[in-house]
């Protein structure tokens, strides 16, 4: 069989050893070292072009079949130390034949050992070799590459030890992203699970999106916190970036929102406060932020932004209209600025509030976004559940690129006193 031939970054071929078991030259020599090289430049191109264990199996089992051997197989160790199959490559007759015969060292070499042995199979040679894939004090699978008739050359054999140490090194960069991922995810559902609890004459209806099982999660977050004189203060935030930090600073803003919102002043000057103390802490990442303060006794709700997104009001037969509310810079600036807007707002509408995630699309005008969600229509007299569900439904949000993260909530009707009730009671 001819040599082999890959393709390194510049495009030159590289010669890797004949398998027939001889070497592209004499053993140890310049030509020998020089393929082994190239070989390995090839590898580190190919193998571990994500940070998905599953990709970079089958990445290395890709590699090996198309330049080595005949069949190959990458099987990973699950919770229990089982195996696992995640890859293969060529022939499975000959990876059943190849899982008989007594292992022999072939080399051994920072803990990643080499083993060799020979079976036959329908009266042919079969020649295996097989390496764990350790790193660190972990061990993350084992590497099976089998060849029919010939044997491995010390090439060849170098070639599979070396393949099979980097996949392991990228196997476990994937395990520690996935740790750190289950990590901040678990981190992040355990704070926006659920809002405070608004007063009892408004109800309302949450619900946070991850943006997929492989993205870090990010710092969208909401909170309803109660106020003095039956009024409930609606919040959703959104702090810039991802993963853990992201979600360690949503908590931080959280938390202080909470703090700022008990001396009860009103949303705009709860913003001016909340971007002053993120201001002065310069590890705190600048965040985005939409209050709204809720009176359904008179009927009114007050508005004021920091960056964010407005939020929509859907009225008793379905249509949704956008609030125009002033937008002032994110929390965290030092620049302030922000100023409030008061509606009505009825027991027949529901406030929808809502990060970008639930409306913005790559490459798409933040003005089509939003009317695309004005467009949304409900049935007539959906709850605020059912709002919740048609909207995320309608803007297809369990597929969204970003996180996100919704708050609909909905004055409920004061019921009419009964006047012979009432002077029964006296």
């Amino acid at each position: 069989m001819a040599a082999s031939e890959v393709r390194g970054e510049d495009g030159e071929e590289v010669c890797l050893p004949q398998r027939d078991g001889r070497s592209t030259g004499p053993a140890g020599g310049h030509e020998g070292l020089l393929a082994r090289v190239r070989a390995a430049e090839a590898a580190v191109e190919r193998i571990g072009t994500t940070l998905d264990a599953v990709t970079t199996c089958e990445e290395l089992a890709g590699f090996l079949f198309r330049n080595v051997c005949d069949a190959v197989a990458v099987d990973l160790l699950d919770e229990d130390g089982g195996p696992l199959r995640a890859a293969t490559a060529g022939a499975e007759e000959l990876l059943a034949a190849g899982s008989d015969g007594t292992p022999s060292p072939r080399a051994t070499d920072g803990g990643h050992p080499l083993s060799a042995w020979v079976t036959v199979a329908g009266g042919v040679p079969v020649h295996v070799l097989s390496v764990p894939l350790p790193d660190g004090h972990r061990v993350h699978g084992l590497l099976t590459a089998v060849r029919a008739r010939t044997a491995f050359s010390d090439h060849e054999a170098a070639t599979v030890h070396f393949a099979a140490r980097l996949a392991a090194v990228h196997l476990g960069h994937a395990r520690q992203l996935a740790a750190t991922e289950d990590t901040v995810s678990h981190l992040q559902r355990a704070l926006v699970s659920e809002p405070g609890r608004p007063h009892p004459n408004l109800e309302v209806a949450s619900r946070y999106l991850p943006a997929g099982p492989r993205a870090l999660v990010g710092g969208d977050w909401f909170e309803t916190v109660r106020l003095h004189y039956g009024r409930t203060l609606l919040v959703v935030g959104d702090v810039m970036g991802h993963g853990l930090d992201a979600a360690v600073d949503m908590n931080a803003y959280r938390s202080t929102l909470r703090d700022v919102a008990s001396t009860d002043l009103a949303p705009h000057r709860v913003l001016r406060q909340l971007d002053a103390l993120a201001a002065g802490d310069a590890g705190r990442r600048p965040a985005t932020c939409l209050l709204v303060r809720v009176d359904p006794a008179r009927g009114v709700a007050m508005f004021a932004g920091a960056g964010h997104l407005p939020p929509a009001v859907f009225g008793a037969g379905g249509s949704a209209t956008l609030v125009d509310v002033p937008v002032g810079p994110p929390l965290g600036t030092g620049v302030g600025g922000y100023e409030a807007v008061t509606r009505t707002i009825t027991p027949q509408e529901t406030l929808l509030m809502f990060t970008d995630g639930l409306v913005e699309r790559r490459g798409e005008d933040i003005d089509v976004s939003l009317a695309r969600l004005a467009a949304v229509r409900l049935p007539p007299g959906a709850g605020v559940n059912a709002v919740v569900d048609a909207v995320v439904a309608a803007l297809d949000a369990d597929h969204a690129e970003d996180d996100v993260a919704v708050l609909a909530a909905r004055s409920r009707p004061r019921l009419p006193v009964d006047p012979a009730a009432a002077a029964g009671a006296l």
